[in-house]
């Protein structure tokens, strides 16, 4: 068995190489033509985000919920309400199940939970960031507080 592996190995690696070495191997291949005066430069491919994330709102309904960080937090509407900001996975194998606000006179903390749509089952998901957005409503205007992510505790 041994001896029929190393056999079927050496004869691949015989049979793919040549016996010349690389400059005459070149020089008897399609003669090329000489670069050409304005050659084709093409710029490098770059997934970049988009410059607006995708507005969203909770489903309710999501499996397997957990927690997740938001990247960015911000008072909108006079204070009354907070814009977050975070990176996500794609519909409907990533979806933002409910949002958590809890306020007290010196902080707002909110935490995200995200989870799996039971429209996912039996479903192949791309594995590709998506910047997300949703906006929650406050009891009272942000005024000095700070803005915690639940998230992280």
């Amino acid at each position: 068995m041994t001896a029929t592996l190393l056999a079927g190995c050496l004869a691949l690696a015989t049979g793919c190489g040549t016996n010349a070495p690389p400059a005459e191997r070149a020089s008897t291949s399609v003669p090329q033509k000489p670069p050409a005066a304005n050659p084709v430069v093409s710029a490098p491919v770059t997934t970049t985000p988009g410059s607006d994330p995708k507005p969203v709102k909770p489903t309710g309904d999501a499996i397997n919920v957990h927690k997740i960080r938001w990247t960015k937090a911000k008072g909108v509407s006079k204070g009354k309400k907070v814009q977050l900001t975070w990176w996500s996975g794609v519909e409907p194998c990533t979806v933002l199940d409910r949002v958590k606000v809890k306020e007290t006179s010196k902080k707002v903390t909110i935490t995200l939970y995200e989870g799996a749509s039971p429209k996912a089952k039996n479903v192949s998901c791309i594995m590709i960031a998506v910047e997300k957005t949703t906006t929650v409503k406050l009891k009272k205007s942000l005024g000095k507080r700070k803005i915690v992510d639940g998230a992280k505790s």
